[in-house]
């Protein structure tokens, strides 16, 4: 197949949309497809088609913060790669997806889009993650702009599958996993010199609002083994100011930082307990590599987060509302290391299903499907 890729987010590895394309473009290429990719991103290879990013004035550094550039819509380079195109696969309902869809629907091109962006998302920036009305609005808007128009929607995980059909989305859904890289496996690794002897707790997200970073502090200060907890926060974004002065008062301060997936995998391997307090997540990849690794999870039981069917048990969960509940979760798992063991071994094998082999499958799958569909009149 010759597929055309709209990006409106393509660049750093920083973000979970990012990793998604790259692994989406990359594992499509290796079986044969011919990939063109339209995004903000100067890659001076064959298939690559680079459009201008915006430019939000007085915004750029909070942008910047974000590690993300929006792309500017350019309707001459959307036409070049869409040109003999089988099908178009639409990442984000930004302005580059948006005009996408208007020309491959005026060229009766079959399109499918991903569904990485939750209203919660997009409401945190504005202090109304919480506001129904608000996260309301933002789908119906989405609804507008992009997935009423397109053949089928890639759902990352039913959750979100569910949230969305509530929302009258009613075009095809599939529920695909983004699925997780084979270099994120299960290696023995020692932990770095002067933290052997804490216990690592590892969070991987964006620092923002909707991945609460906040509540898993507040749980280690209320945590009995408090001086004996080393936090790591592997990500970056713009409340890390705020992320460290939240944390003042812990006798180990949190250790911050942006890593490549090629550094993440052993921290990864040598942490001891990684938990994922997000509020909203439509699937959360960061927390499949993490059990991939052998990790074992504490996952916040927030509705509006798919992370959470994860659990393999109550003990894996923790009160979205209660950081007291989470410092009970972090203590339980401190206090029963053979457990924990035991745990490890099954979400090892759990982690299998999420390979990314099977869910690339399934994106051929939901492509073929949508050009059969367009395909159906024409043998009328």
């Amino acid at each position: 197949m010759i597929i055309t890729i709209i990006c409106d987010v393509l660049g750093e590895e920083n973000n979970g949309t990012t990793i998604t394309s790259k692994r989406l473009i990359d594992n499509l290429k290796a079986r044969g497809h011919e990939v063109r990719v339209v995004s903000p991103s100067p890659i001076k290879e064959a298939g690559y088609y680079q459009v201008g990013t915006y430019n939000f004035g007085v915004f750029n550094k909070y942008v910047a913060k974000n590690g993300v550039s929006l792309a500017k819509a350019n309707k001459p380079t959307i036409l070049k790669a869409i040109e003999g195109a089988d099908i178009v696969h639409i990442m984000l309902p930004f302005s580059l997806g948006q005009t996408a869809i208007k020309i491959c629907k005026e060229r009766h091109l079959p399109v499918t889009a991903g569904f990485h962006t939750q209203a919660e998302n997009v409401t945190a920036h504005v202090g109304l993650k919480n506001a129904r009305w608000a996260n309301n609005l933002v789908y119906k808007y989405l609804r507008h702009v992009l997935y009423k128009k397109v053949d089928a929607i890639h759902c990352p995980s039913r959750t979100i599958s569910v949230i969305i059909s509530k929302q009258n989305f009613r075009v095809k859904k599939y529920v695909i996993s983004n699925g997780v890289d084979p270099m994120f496996k299960h290696i023995p690794t020692p932990k770095p010199e002067g933290l052997e002897d804490k216990f690592l707790i590892l969070f991987v997200g964006r620092f923002a609002h909707e991945k609460r970073h906040d509540l898993l502090i507040d749980a280690v200060k209320y945590s009995k083994h408090e001086k004996d907890i080393q936090l790591i926060f592997c990500g970056e974004g713009p409340l890390e100011e705020k992320i460290k002065a939240r944390a003042k008062g812990l006798t180990n301060a949190p250790i911050l930082g942006f890593h490549p997936k090629q550094e993440l995998v052993p921290i990864l391997n040598y942490c001891d307990l990684y938990v994922h307090p997000s509020d909203a997540e439509i699937e959360a990849i960061s927390c499949l590599e993490a059990i991939t690794c052998g990790q074992v999870p504490v996952i916040s039981d927030s509705p509006a987060s798919a992370t959470n069917s994860f659990a393999l048990g109550p003990e894996h969960l923790f009160n979205h509302r209660d950081p007291k509940d989470l410092a009970r979760k972090i203590d339980y798992w401190i206090e029963h290391p053979e457990e924990k063991k035991q745990a490890s071994q099954k979400y090892l094998e759990y982690s299998k299903q999420f390979a990314i082999e099977g869910s690339i499958d399934l994106m051929e799958k939901m492509f073929k499907d949508a050009i059969a569909l367009h395909k159906e009149p024409l043998k009328k």
